[in-house]
């Protein structure tokens, strides 16, 4: 019983992902070191933890969720992905924050605003020329 038909989906969907981001193989620096924790002599002697680097973000991820390494060589490229989507939607929420904000400050204020930010400046003006000493103008 071959396992390909049940992986192909997944594999297609991880490489049309990683082709909207712009993701290539090349600018992913791939390492197998060992594992640490529950496996037994597996884990002791086979380098079955993956470890990924995306060189033009600095982005590392490293996966040692399962005791075969193509398994961890698939979660590693899924958890890459989604980390750098996730640096995607960060970086486009934090450009519409910014336009946004300035948007609200260029508008222009409304008359009752302009109007009650005068009344204070006035009334801040009779306070400050009571504090002056006599004969000061």
């Amino acid at each position: 019983m071959s396992r390909e038909p049940e992986s192909a989906p997944v594999e297609d969907d991880l490489s049309r992902r990683m082709a909207a981001l712009g993701l290539r193989e090349e600018d992913v620096d791939e390492t197998f070191v060992r594992s640490s924790g529950p496996g037994g002599q597996n884990v002791n002697k086979v380098a079955t933890c993956v470890q990924l680097v995306h060189r033009p973000t600095g982005v590392r991820v490293r996966c040692q969720s399962s005791r075969h390494q193509a398994a961890n060589r698939r979660r590693a490229r899924e958890l890459l992905v989604a980390r750098l989507e996730a640096r995607r939607d960060a970086l486009r929420s934090a450009a519409r924050s910014a336009a946004e904000a300035r948007r609200r400050a260029s508008r222009p204020r409304p008359p009752a605003l302009r109007r009650r930010l005068l009344e204070s400046k006035t009334r801040r003006g009779r306070t400050k020329q009571l504090r002056r000493p006599p004969g000061v103008d």
